[in-house]
């Protein structure tokens, strides 16, 4: 048994090539930031603010944004030298071989599943109180995951803002990144409209003390919202898909980076302006902070920039997560049948749909809440091994990048990312380390019953790396 026989790029690079390349830099900044600013951008600024840094929050947000980068910069050199699907499982796969290459995929695929479920639940208890504010009340029944002893059996909103967006998915990439890039343009609109005009309603007062829970209070305010950059690297799944991606793929990630620490950092330092950091650890510190300034019209606008937040981090997911599992499926590791491009859009569409029955059914009948750190262990882990992986990828002669993006400062700078990360990991409860564990458990179940027999890498052939 040979645990890492490694896939070839060239095999990969002829089997993706058959998906459209449609995307340019701009739709891959949209989708970034579609999947790393959501609902978050309007909570996190505050409730970190009152309880660990004060208005010193913004530079806790710029330290986990240096962290993220330096991630980032790994995964731009790894997409611009390796433009096929699958993200960190095609690099592992290529780079450590197949079996840490699973390891990263199903890390990936626990993100990504996670991810989505939760979103769609956030996003139906938003809608559904809109709803309520108009006196549509949605039946208790309907509204809650399965728990009969609180009268609730299914979370319909949340199962259908995953079915709508799928379909949308369906009709292409081309069409669906059209009507994602609106959504992402009215979502930024509102959190500028914020920035400038709560800039008129600062007190510099407010900003005293900028650090009254020291650095040590700042740099635990990093740990929080390190996890609200999360989502970037599923630009990364595009890349079969993308124009030129060489110069596209490292423009659309560090892009995206710069963007959302610039938007993170502008909502931090106005919001600890307008109301003091002691009264923000509130639900919604945002809305607050503008109705204490009688500006409730804006305070309205943040409950749709929140619901198309939280819409576009389901497209992105979503579709990193199809592409995921069609990297899967393309090598054998799961089913063929998932592998398939439809006819039309030459896409894949039973991945797809598949991936969204999967969330649908977590998203709408199971409670969620113990499980959202598992997204982040995910996560983590394979930023770690995609950082790492930058030296073994330098190594390899039949991988070029002529051209393209590499990390600088090598290899100071990838080891130093890999280590950031596994210090954050650090910080993850042990119910997170169990619960990934039998996760990881059941990979291990999946890789050797099924995937390692069907992979279709030739035992015989030749090793490279």
């Amino acid at each position: 048994m040979n645990l890492f026989r490694k896939e070839s790029l060239s095999r990969y690079m002829k089997t993706d090539g058959q998906m459209p390349k449609t995307m340019n830099a701009k739709d891959l900044m949209a989708m970034g930031i579609g999947a790393v600013i959501g609902s978050g951008i309007f909570i996190l600024p505050g409730t970190v603010a009152a309880n660990d840094a004060g208005p010193g929050v913004s530079l806790s947000f710029l330290a986990a944004a240096i962290v993220c980068g330096l991630a980032g910069m790994c995964y731009a050199e790894f997409s611009s030298a390796i433009p096929v699907a699958g993200s960190a499982y095609s690099y592992g796969n290529i780079i450590y071989g197949e079996f840490i290459g699973w390891i990263m995929g199903w890390a990936l695929v626990l993100e990504y599943l996670l991810a989505v479920a939760c979103v769609s639940t956030g996003w139906a208890a938003y809608f559904n109180s809109l709803l309520a504010s108009c006196g549509i009340n949605i039946p208790r029944a309907l509204a809650g995951p399965f728990d009969p002893a609180k009268g609730t059996y299914i979370n319909l909103t949340a199962i259908l803002s995953v079915l709508l967006i799928t379909w949308l998915l369906s009709y292409g990439m081309h069409e669906s990144v059209r009507v994602n890039n609106i959504a992402i343009i009215i979502k930024l609109l509102i959190i500028v409209a914020f920035i400038i005009i709560g800039v008129f309603f600062v007190k510099r007062a407010n900003y005293h003390p900028f650090l009254p829970y020291g650095a040590h209070g700042a740099f635990k305010g990093a740990t929080t919202v390190f996890f609200a950059f999360l989502g970037f690297d599923c630009i990364s799944s595009s890349a079969a898909e993308v124009k030129n991606p060489q110069k596209t793929m490292p423009i659309g990630i560090i892009g995206t980076l710069l963007i959302a620490t610039v938007l993170y950092m502008g909502v931090s330092i106005v919001l600890t302006g307008m109301v003091n950091y002691k009264h923000l650890d509130v639900a919604n510190p945002v809305a607050f902070a503008l109705q204490s300034v009688h500006q409730g019209w804006l305070a309205s606008l943040l409950s749709i920039g929140a619901l198309i937040g939280m819409a576009t981090c389901m497209f992105t997911a979503i579709y990193a997560s199809s592409r995921l599992i069609y990297s899967l499926s393309r090598d054998g590791l799961l089913p063929t049948s998932l592998r398939q491009l439809d006819k039309k859009s030459h896409t894949p569409k039973i991945a797809l749909w598949a991936v969204a029955i999967l969330i649908a059914v977590m998203g709408g009948f199971v409670s969620l809440d113990s499980l959202t750190n598992l997204v982040n262990i995910g996560t983590l882990l394979a930023f770690t091994m995609v950082s790492f992986g930058i030296i073994p990828l330098r190594k390899r002669e039949d991988i070029l990048n002529d051209g393209g993006f590499k990390v600088p400062l090598y290899p100071v700078l990838p080891l130093l990312s890999g280590f950031a990360c596994l210090f954050m990991m650090s910080f993850l409860s042990k119910e997170t380390w169990i619960g990934a564990g039998i996760w990881f458990a059941i990979g291990m179940v999946l890789y050797f019953g099924y995937g390692y027999r069907h992979s279709n890498i030739n035992d015989m052939t030749p090793t490279q790396g």
